[in-house]
């Protein structure tokens, strides 16, 4: 009889290790995977404390008052999956000779870049704000996290050469999922052709990488078998793994586009040695911005001279 009580307890402790994995893995999905219906305060929290936040948004009350006094055109494609995708577009002139598609964080949309929106186009940038799937008034039912969005933004870009010809340039820039979205198409040929300069803000190595991190850091929880789920979870729904693809890969096959790329010193979420293996892993043309006091998402809002010195820098130096 003690054998068997020996194996049922063990049976009993399996099972429940087997529940609590799959628990697990299904919240992580549920919060991660599936369409947001809002930005959530523990993601908020990961930005900044609740002081600095009033205060960025504080310096950001001019900036909002812009955004408010111009006029955008809602622009709408198609996907090669048929989703419909949506953006918002701001002319800085007559010229059209560049532009510079702004994409946004997890749970985000369009208008939520408004900072970057606004030094762009001082900056003399056309400007498409764009709705990554799952988001704003962008079709999808799962969120991509740059391994299916990489494809939607070569979709836009092709956009932009039909509307506006072969010699405007074009550079992209993101944050956090944006950010990754942008490095990550740097995989694909077509994009490396088009693109003059990515500009990275806080962008996480992949969706696995990420996560892992998260489960470990605020769970204490090891990755193998949750993440082994997760994915198995995302593959049926969304059609992709969170560790079939990642920045690494594409920046090891980029060699000709320039990336600037951007984190916050006091990134909560994205830990800063992501933007080190980032800038290690790129073989073209690369510089690189710690921003001291930076939080996730909020270098630009940390110190804006700095962060918008930096960039006018490094595009003019690259004739972006």
């Amino acid at each position: 009889m003690k054998g068997k009580t020996k194996i049922a307890i063990a049976a009993g402790a399996l099972g429940a290790g087997a529940v609590a994995v799959g628990t697990g893995a299904g919240v992580l999905y549920s919060k991660t995977v599936r369409r947001p219906k809002e930005t959530s305060q523990d993601i908020i929290d990961e930005f900044a404390d609740r002081e600095k936040m009033e205060a960025y948004m504080a310096k950001l009350k001019p900036v909002s008052d812009w955004m408010e006094e111009q006029t955008f055109e809602d622009v709408q494609i198609t996907a090669d999956d048929g989703i419909n995708l949506h953006a918002i577009y701001l002319s800085a002139g007559d010229r059209h000779d560049k532009l510079a598609i702004i994409l946004h964080g997890f749970t985000s949309k369009a208008e939520d870049g408004l900072f970057h929106i606004k030094a762009f186009y001082d900056m003399g940038y056309d400007i498409l704000a764009v709705d990554l799937r799952a988001h704003g008034k962008s079709e999808g039912k799962y969120v991509g996290f740059g391994i299916l969005d990489r494809f939607d933004v070569l979709c836009w870009i092709k956009y932009v050469r039909e509307r506006f010809g072969k010699d405007q340039k074009i550079i992209l820039h993101g944050v956090s999922m944006g950010a990754t979205t942008a490095l990550m198409t740097l995989g694909l040929p077509e994009i490396r052709q088009e693109v003059s300069a990515v500009i990275s803000d806080c962008a996480f190595t992949s969706p696995d990488e990420i996560f892992a991190h998260v489960m470990k850091k605020d769970y204490h929880l090891p990755a193998a078998p949750f993440m082994s789920l997760y994915n198995l979870m995302t593959k049926y729904s969304a059609g992709y793994r969170g560790d079939e693809y990642s920045t690494l890969m594409a920046l090891e096959e980029n060699d000709s586009v320039p990336v600037l790329f951007i984190h916050g010193s006091e990134d909560k979420f994205v830990p800063v040695w992501m933007a080190e293996k980032n800038y290690e892993a790129c073989r073209s043309e690369k510089e690189k911005l710690i921003v001291e006091g930076g939080g996730h998402g909020s270098s630009s809002y940390e110190n804006p001279e700095l962060y918008i010195k930096t960039e006018k820098e490094f595009l003019e130096r690259i004739g972006g």
